[in-house]
């Protein structure tokens, strides 16, 4: 039945995490340096009232002094680190002291200072100096990140046997990491270099001396060190209820490395115009479809809506409209639209008419700029009327089955004149959808160069599986994407090239931009009303900033390490602008304001 509506009553099961009423909020600060007294700048320094799930990070300036927005009294864990820097703990009661000093000390041990690495100064410290080692590096950098970041193998040590018995495993799963079974089909590119990349990594990451060559990165400064990240846990698993176990490795601390994925959320986030943080639960459970956190206690309500089998549908994109309500995909049985009133926490869902495809693929949404709604489907994409709630359906040039692999839909965007866009990302494609025409224009990406032997690029040639996480070495790998509503510009980011695609919406002129590091693997790209363009670099731990009109670069780090982020929203409000975004393997909702100079210093009077 075309354009069925059907309301879903939502049922919401809370966890709640009390915060009691304190005093006037305080002001927390502090000083930074090494047991030589060198002050320390773009030091991480955290805190965390006792008893809740909310954690404050800030960052030291050039004197080593760092300083909270304010903070409710009561005590407090708090604890500051650095790369190389040993994490130094402690506690302040801020109803009688507002003041905690911090001495790091540097780690003597090297797989301690190296597993607090994030995976992206891993991957560039690996060998590369030969054809050969460039071509392994490749591989592992492109085909070893779809179902975990390159931190969380590269943490470990293992033989040349072990890492031969990893890809032996690793070469039959699919990009949802779950073993198939002895039955199914090795990945073509890791099958045919599983033992050039098991030797490779075994003289990396094997038990004798390394070949890595670790280069160390200056921690944050200017715009970068007056970040203020609030860290939201979320329980394990939503079915469990009250006093649900949260994740003991959260990333706190860095030497402990990238955690396994545990728990059924987050995976798209957003915020609500009210400052309510939301997010979508991908996995399977009983509870909730969309989750909710309340900004000052961090409690925490699902919104469910029932899938045929008794569960709770599940969903993966997330987008906000102006009214401030979000849409997102939702799987009650057939994958669909959804919506939901912000007002009344209700769901409705909206199914794609059985001519069209349902939503699909990696689901992406966003509301173009005239308040149409665009979601991907595997054979491209549709564009949703809230007002007529009717769906448009356009499709890839390429079918979703294709003769040398997958052509399903990854990303996809709406731009200011009401036109979609999405990427096939195994085809290193990008397709706009032509509201005027009804047609669908295509853009080819050319490849990353590379060096290769002839008999190497030859077999690469003939692979007939190219997929999510079975691209070519050349591959550029368009994933999420963003326009910018205010001009006419896509903003693409390529996972495996570490490239922006810069797409002119309506001469379609494509230019390539290159990370300011080839190990950088952007995921979503959004665009704030400045034009500047933010990403997250998912196996790096930090989001990045451009600024087209100056070509400048601003890295923000997380306070948290293994954070494999997928998606990132803005909310715009004023002069003040909101990021936010789910700390996927680490089970944690993030969100990130920056202080302007002034700010900070009134603060620093203030706490004075």
């Amino acid at each position: 039945m075309s354009n069925v509506k059907a309301m879903v009553v939502a049922c919401a099961a809370a966890l709640f995490v009390m915060t009691p009423a304190l005093a006037a909020d305080q002001i927390l600060s502090g000083a930074v340096a090494s047991p030589s007294g060198q002050k320390l700048e773009g030091v991480t320094v955290s805190a965390k009232l006792e008893g809740s799930t909310i954690t404050t990070s800030v960052y030291t300036d050039t004197a080593g002094v760092y300083v909270f927005p304010p903070l409710p009294a009561g005590n407090y864990r708090v604890w500051a680190q650095a790369l190389g820097f040993e994490l130094n703990k402690g506690s302040v009661d801020l109803t009688a002291a507002r003041r905690q000093n911090f001495t790091l000390q540097e780690i003597a041990d090297a797989e301690r200072r190296f597993r607090q690495l994030p995976g992206e100064m891993m991957v560039a410290a690996l060998p590369d100096a030969t054809p050969q080692d460039a071509h392994m590096k490749k591989i592992f950098m492109n085909n070893c990140t779809a179902c975990h970041s390159t931190s969380y193998a590269l943490q470990f040590r293992f033989d040349e046997a072990g890492w031969n018995k990893i890809i032996a495993l690793m070469k039959m799963a699919p990009n949802n990491g779950v073993y198939p079974g002895p039955n199914g089909k090795p990945n073509q590119i890791m099958d045919r270099n599983q033992k050039q990349l098991a030797a490779y990594l075994a003289r990396a990451r094997g038990p004798g001396e390394s070949s890595m060559k670790i280069t160390s990165r200056p921690r944050p400064t200017g715009e970068a060190a007056r970040a203020v990240w609030t860290l939201y846990d979320l329980p394990l698993n939503p079915d469990a209820g009250i006093g649900t176990k949260y994740n003991t490795n959260d990333g706190t601390d860095w030497a402990m490395g990238t955690t396994s994925k545990l728990g059924q959320m987050p995976h798209d986030g957003g915020l609500g115009l009210d400052g309510t943080i939301y997010f979508t639960l991908n996995n399977p459970n009983r509870s909730g479809t969309i989750g909710k956190v309340d900004p000052k206690t961090g409690a925490v309500k699902y919104i469910k809506a029932d899938a045929a089998n008794g569960r709770a549908a599940g969903a993966h994109g997330l987008t906000r409209d102006a009214a401030g309500n979000f849409w997102f995909d939702v799987n009650p049985g057939r994958r669909a639209l959804g919506k939901l009133d912000v007002a009344t926490d209700s769901i409705t869902i909206y199914q794609t008419p059985e001519t069209m495809s349902p939503l699909g693929g990696a689901v992406t949404m966003d509301v173009d700029g005239k308040g149409k709604i665009w979601a991907s489907t595997p054979s491209g994409a549709v564009r949703f009327d809230p007002v007529t709630e009717k769906f448009t359906e356009f499709k890839s040039l390429i079918p979703a089955k294709a003769a040398k692999g997958s052509g399903q839909t990854y990303g996809a965007a709406g731009d200011r004149d009401g036109n979609g866009w999405w990427a096939q990302m195994a085809m290193d494609t990008i397709v706009k959808g032509d509201v005027a025409s009804g047609k669908a224009i295509e853009i080819k990406l050319p490849p990353v160069k590379m060096d290769m032997s002839s008999d190497d690029r030859a077999f690469y040639d003939t692979v007939s599986d190219l997929s999510f996480n079975t691209p070519v070495p050349w591959s550029q790998g368009p994933r999420r994407m963003g326009t910018d509503k205010n001009a006419n510009v896509l903003w693409v980011g390529n996972s495996w090239g570490a490239t922006f695609a810069r797409i002119d919406t309506k001469t379609m002129e494509t230019r390539i931009i290159p990370f300011p590091d080839p190990t950088m693997q952007p995921y979503h790209i959004v665009v704030d009303n400045k034009h500047n363009v933010w990403g997250n670099l998912w196996t790096s731990d930090r989001i990045v900033k451009l600024d087209p009109a100056t070509n400048k670069w601003t890295l923000f780090d997380l306070p948290v390490r293994g954070t494999e982020i997928r998606h990132i929203a803005l909310l715009e409000r004023g002069d003040k602008l909101s990021v936010v975004m789910p700390v996927y393997r680490t089970n944690q909702m993030g969100v990130m304001t920056v202080r302007s100079e002034a700010e900070l210093a009134a603060l620093k009077a203030k706490a004075q």
